[in-house]
């Protein structure tokens, strides 16, 4: 049943109910273009009611189109307004409710909240001021959140051209702002590696003297930081002590993030931690963390809950990357988007959710700014409401800010983007599909392009369709020129690669700039470096990642480069061996983490391996690496199980590396079947210095290996590759039979 809220009237009792009906004022007024009447029907009522014991909780009694909201302060009633808003559609005047929404409400997760440090690091919020932060706040407590994270002790000198405030200042006015709807701040302070303990504690003091409200600070034990980790402990006992003398009821929450070169730091960390520190509240875990979650839990003493630091803002070379549970996502997509790029990933982060939830009291996100949106609500949904379905939570969140849309087709659109990143894109029918159903509500709702969120959202799905088009258009030239090449013809090969898009490719990219226009003049996301002041290319700089090469095309017409100086015999030899570079013949293989992935090898690989991307470097990717060498797998051993070779048949094995200078170490090794074919220093083998200087970028080397017929079982091959201290990092190799090569 829906009911009709339209020129409804708000009423309040108790003086926290007076100013939610202020703000709640506000929001009736930003979607329905007016504000609530004093008396009359329909209406609200917000009641401040000292009844209900839980701050975080709210009820809703509904009679029709009368609804009562009781909470106990501010922090309830925004909540409490926010779901009702959540709940309705806005058409022009009319307001009208989705359903009845009777209940009480209580959050599952005690703590329920997001980083928004401004530095100079993030993607967007160092352009915002105090009135970007206040709506901030207001928009992720609609979706539960109870705590903001902020940075008050990073380099206070550090300043890029959008920033209008003293970092210490933003940390002053902010933590009032958030106060005023008592929110909890959260401080994440690292320790800086020159500082001695007196000065350490001194400047402490002065931030925690100068905020208004503190309710956590959290020191991370690594990233940064180089601290032993009993060291680390202690510190945070003596800054623990001075925060309580200025801010009684804050709390002290370490985080178990560890230096990466100090390999006794978990323990060391422990063996404070089991003293059972009074003046440690608490423990958070997040990247590059000492220990995984359900063994943190099993070792941490009982005394300390566990805060979680979800990375919900990166893609790659992070902690949970894109289909982190199998490493995947196309090298296509990876260079194009790259690290901080919009990336809504709802059932991704509900997977992860669902896995970490057990182990902790709640959760403050690593976030960048705001191309992780969606993933902020969508996570804070989960922690109010562990059982909600997705589509609730997608549709609320375009009814509550996208309300000139049909949520329901917003909700498919957002779920379309994360499909839009499964597989190769060329081969995805997703991709157009998801840009159709924005241009669409588009086209219905033109004063969409006033909502950033929709902007956003747009934004991505253009990108998308730009790399899938250009992808397919791509591989069609290669498979063309590789026709010519078979043929001996070159001169066509080249040509038909150097062939150009068409009209309708270039408008869309250059929308990418309008709509990135628009975006910065709305929000202040920096998409790039040299227009908007983006820290980095990898800080959420699409444009500037965009263009980099999702083919072999640019590596060929480099390579067709390089033979321009040879005689006519030698660059035709050349060229050949090129366009076969990865080929083999029956009874051989070749295997590229980049274009075949984990799921071939037959096993999977164990423990927390690394990707080392390197396809949105535009220093590699930039016609000098073929597309099978971009992904680079980082672990302390790789091992896969194949078939398929042939009886009595000496092979070799050519494996690709990317250099390294741990010449120190003499415990890499190869094993195939349990039998060691190579032991000793990085990497050994043979150097096959003709296919280095032709097919390898600088940065990667290859090493070729014995493989005799003997070590094979019935034309079966366990290859294992691994060195015990610092691991091995390998793109790709290739078995092949010895006497025909």
């Amino acid at each position: 049943m829906k009911y009709d809220f339209s020129f409804l009237s708000v009423s309040a009792v108790g003086k926290a109910a007076e100013y939610a009906r202020e703000l709640f004022g506000e929001e009736i007024e930003l979607r329905a273009g007016y504000r609530p009447f004093e008396n009359g029907e329909p209406c609200v009522e917000l009641i401040s009611d000292e009844n209900i014991i839980c701050k975080d909780s709210f009820v809703i009694e509904q009679d029709g189109s009368h609804l009562i909201i009781r909470a106990q302060g501010i922090r309830g009633l925004i909540y409490g307004y926010s779901y009702f808003l959540r709940k309705c559609v806005f058409s022009s005047n009319k307001i009208t409710l989705i359903k009845n929404i009777s209940g009480s409400y209580s959050p599952d997760k005690k703590i329920r909240g997001h980083q928004c440090g401004y530095r100079t690091i993030p993607n967007t919020y160092d352009a915002w001021g105090p009135e970007e932060y206040f709506r901030f706040y207001r928009d992720i407590m609609a979706f539960g959140c109870n705590t903001c994270e902020h940075i008050p002790g990073g380099n206070k000198d550090e300043k890029n051209p959008l920033m209008k405030y003293h970092p210490l200042d933003v940390a002053v006015w902010a933590s009032e702002l958030a106060d005023r709807l008592d929110m909890d701040v959260s401080c994440w302070y690292p320790n800086n590696d020159d500082e001695d303990e007196e000065t350490a504690l001194a400047s402490r003091q002065k931030i925690f003297e100068a905020m208004p409200r503190i309710d956590a600070i959290f020191p991370p034990g690594g990233d940064p930081g180089e601290m032993d980790g009993d060291d680390f402990v202690k510190r945070c006992i003596k800054i623990s002590k001075v925060l309580k003398t200025v801010k009684p009821d804050a709390q002290m929450w370490p985080s178990a993030q560890a230096p990466h070169s100090n390999i006794t730091w978990p323990e060391d960390f422990l063996s404070e931690m089991n003293k059972l520190p009074d003046e440690i509240d608490g423990i958070i875990t997040g990247p590059n963390h000492a220990f995984m979650m359900d063994d943190l839990r099993r070792k941490l003493p009982a005394k300390y809950p566990i805060r979680f630091y979800p990375d919900i803002t990166h893609n790659v070379r992070c902690e949970y990357p894109v289909h982190f549970d199998r490493d995947d996502w196309h090298y296509a997509l990876a260079s194009t988007l790259s690290r901080e790029s919009v990336n809504p990933r709802p059932t991704e982060f509900r997977l992860l959710h669902r896995l970490t939830r057990p182990y902790v009291v709640g959760s403050v996100s690593y976030s960048e700014g705001t191309n992780d949106d969606v993933n902020k609500a969508v996570w804070s949904d989960m922690d109010y409401f562990p059982d909600v379905s997705l589509t609730e939570t997608l549709c609320d969140y375009s009814r509550f800010f996208i309300w000139q849309a049909d949520a329901s087709n917003i909700a498919d659109g957002i779920l379309g983007l994360e499909k839009n990143w499964e597989g190769d894109p060329a081969e995805n029918p997703h991709i157009e599909h998801t840009l159709r159903i924005f241009e669409s509500e588009l086209e219905k709702a033109p004063s969409l392009m006033e909502n950033w969120r929709f902007v956003l959202l747009l934004f991505r799905a253009r990108c998308d369709a730009l790399v899938h088009r250009r992808r397919r258009f791509e591989l069609a030239l290669i498979d063309e020129a590789r026709s010519f090449a078979s043929r001996g013809d070159f001169t066509s090969a080249r040509a038909e690669l150097m062939t150009d898009f068409d009209a309708s490719y270039y408008e869309m990219r250059a929308s990418l700039g309008q709509l990135a226009d628009i975006l910065f003049e709305q929000i202040g996301i920096q998409l790039d470096v040299e227009n908007y002041h983006a820290s980095g290319w990898e800080r959420g700089a699409t444009l500037d990642t965009i263009d980099l090469p999702v083919t072999d095309r640019a590596w060929l017409l480099n390579r067709f480069e390089a033979s321009d100086a040879m005689s006519e015999g030698e660059r035709e030899a050349f060229l050949t061996r090129v366009f076969n570079r990865n080929k083999v013949n029956k009874g051989e293989y070749y295997f590229s983490l980049a274009e075949h992935g984990f799921g071939v090898l037959g096993e999977r690989q164990q423990g927390e391996f690394y990707i080392d991307y390197q396809g949105d470097r535009r220093e590699v990717n930039n016609g000098s690496i073929p597309m099978c060498m971009l992904k680079a797998f980082d672990h302390y051993k790789f091992v896969c199980r194949l078939a398929g070779f042939e009886p009595d048949t000496d092979y070799k094995l050519r494996v690709t590396y990317k250099k390294t200078n741990n010449d120190m170490f003499n415990s890499f090794y190869i094993k195939a079947n349990g039998i060691d074919i190579y032991r000793g220093k990085f990497f050994g083998g043979e150097k096959d210095e003709q296919f280095e200087r032709e097919m390898l970028h600088e940065r990667f080397t290859c090493a070729v290996y014995d493989l005799p017929a003997s070590v094979f079982e019935n034309g079966c091959i366990a290859l294992e590759i691994g060195e015990e201290h610092v691991g091995v990092v390998l793109s790709e190799f290739k078995i092949y039979k010895a006497k025909e090569n």
